[in-house]
Parts: C-alpha cells; sequence; structure tokens
C-alpha cells in the first residue's frame, strides 16, 4: 500500500475537511534558531524555542454543517483559521480537504481558493481596500479568478449583494461609507464569490451590535440552508455557538479538552475549563442550553 492509499484509507469518506493531529508554533526551527515572530512574542527569560499554538488538533467538518470553535483569547482559535486557510505552515500532522492532504509540517496548507475555503475577519473594515468600491473589489475577484466573464462581471457583483441583503447601489461606494454591519455583509459577498465549499467566519459578529449581529448570522445560517455551504465559526461567544453550530470543539492553550454536539456539551461540559466558560456567563450559566 502506498502512502497516498494509506492516507486517503484513514479519512472520513463524509469529511469535507480534517485537521489529523495538527501542531503549530509560532517561528521555527533552523540552523539559526526560531523565527522572529517568535522572539518577538517570547517572554523575558524563556528558553527561545518556538512557541506552540496548537497541540495535536483533530477536528472534521462535514457537508452543509456548521462547527464552533471556542475558547479564551490566546487559546489557539484564530491560528487554527489561519492554518485551515493557508495562512500559517503547520508543525505537525496532516490538513485534509476532500480526503487529499493539502497541508503538511513546514508548509502552508494548499487548499483551494475557489470551491474550496476562505474566511471572513473580525474588522470587515482591515479586510476591504479602503481605496476602492465594493464594485471595483468584486469585480477584480470575479475577472482575475475567471469566475464569470468580464462582460458578465459587473451583473454578478450585483446578485452577490443581493445575496447578503444588499442593493446594487452599493457598489459605487467604498468600505469607509457602509456601516459594520453593511462592510461585513460584503466581506462575505466577497468570500461567496469564490463558491467555497467550507467558510471560516473568525468573530464575525463580535465588532457588531446586538441587531445587527443576529442579521449577520441568520444570513449566513440562510446560506447554510441553500447553498449546503460548511462553515467553521470561531469565537469566544457561547450565545453564538448555542444559535448557529452543529457542533463545538473546545481549544484551551492549543489544545481540544472536549467536543462533541453543542447541547451536550454546554449542558453537560465533562472538562472544568469548559464549565468555566459557561460560568462566565452569569445570564446563562446553570440554564440548558438548545431545549
Amino acid at each position: 500500500m502506498t502512502g497516498r492509499q494509506a492516507t486517503q484509507d484513514l479519512a472520513d469518506p463524509s469529511a469535507i475537511l480534517e485537521l489529523n493531529g495538527v501542531s503549530a508554533h509560532y517561528g521555527k526551527v533552523g540552523r539559526r534558531g526560531p523565527g522572529r515572530s517568535a522572539a518577538r512574542r517570547r517572554p523575558p527569560g524563556s528558553s527561545g524555542a518556538p512557541l506552540p499554538a496548537l497541540a495535536d488538533v483533530h477536528l472534521t467538518v462535514r457537508q452543509g454543517e456548521s462547527l464552533g470553535i471556542v475558547g479564551e483569547s490566546g487559546s489557539g482559535k484564530t491560528t487554527l483559521g489561519k492554518c485551515v486557510v493557508g495562512l500559517m505552515p503547520i508543525s505537525g500532522g496532516q490538513i485534509l480537504f476532500r480526503g487529499q492532504v493539502v497541508g503538511r509540517p513546514g508548509r502552508v496548507a494548499d487548499v483551494p481558493r475557489v470551491n474550496g475555503v476562505q474566511m471572513v475577519y473580525q474588522d470587515p473594515y482591515s479586510a476591504l481596500n479602503p481605496k476602492r468600491t465594493v464594485g471595483s473589489t468584486l469585480r477584480e475577484i470575479l475577472t482575475v479568478h475567471k469566475l464569470c466573464a468580464r462582460s458578465q462581471a459587473q451583473e454578478r457583483s450585483a446578485e452577490l449583494l443581493e445575496s447578503v441583503g444588499l442593493s446594487a447601489d452599493v457598489l459605487k461606494r467604498r468600505p469607509r461609507s457602509l456601516s459594520g454591519g453593511m462592510c461585513q455583509r460584503v466581506a462575505i459577498a466577497r468570500a461567496l464569490a469564490f463558491g467555497p465549499t467550507v467558510l471560516v467566519a473568525d468573530e464575525v459578529v463580535s465588532a457588531l451590535d446586538a441587531s445587527v449581529q443576529a442579521q449577520v448570522l441568520n444570513l449566513i445560517a440562510d446560506t447554510r440552508e441553500t447553498t449546503g455551504l460548511s462553515v467553521i465559526f470561531i469565537t469566544h461567544d457561547l450565545a453564538v455557538v448555542n444559535q448557529v453550530c452543529d457542533r463545538v470543539i473546545v481549544l484551551n492553550r492549543g489544545a481540544v479538552v472536549e467536543s462533541g454536539n453543542t447541547a451536550d456539551i454546554l449542558n453537560r461540559p465533562s472538562d472544568p475549563y469548559t464549565r468555566s466558560l459557561i460560568d462566565a456567563v452569569p445570564e446563562l450559566a446553570g440554564e440548558l442550553w438548545r431545549r
């Protein structure tokens, strides 16, 4: 049996995306020692070794489901998202997309941009070019990646905005002229332009007002229902997890301490760390989630 055959035999046939024992570090080891990023993050008096960010993480994302990644700041949530979309190399394990290995130690994951994995960030203003109109941004993506003919790019851009609840008038506007909720919708539309199979949503509603949060979450839920999109929600907000996630993984210091169905984890946590996260929300602690 070849190495490739063995890898495919180990893959979950129902999975779209898998992380098998993935680890990641800030800074890299070599003859010259760890990289500058590790040196900047290294606390005084430390040994100088690269800092662990993820440790032996296993997870599976299946077609059309929503997976929540929760934990405190510094738990490794955003690092996990960066590894999944190919923005940060892994130092151990494998990342698989549709059963094929796309991420190996020492390399960033080579996930397909079109029909693959896309990420929506916490701050939509920093994710969009402030000097370009929304229409210019969307048309460039559509034409550069050959997602439609150049002659159809304007019409397709308007369709993308309509799919996220925005009118075609927004095409003429720049990000700073939009509200936070509108700008986040544009960021989602940009990600959807690639026709992704998996969307990584990194704290996408944490900077929005409560009413706007609900609108954005409902938008993503509706998109899942109509397209079969799989979503990884990275968040510290357990109320968001309870509302939109089928399953949840709890990270603490880069390691998975608990995982399972959302209701089971939130109602019957087995790990003290998970219980501490729930108890930190006074109005919800002790109540049954998803009754």
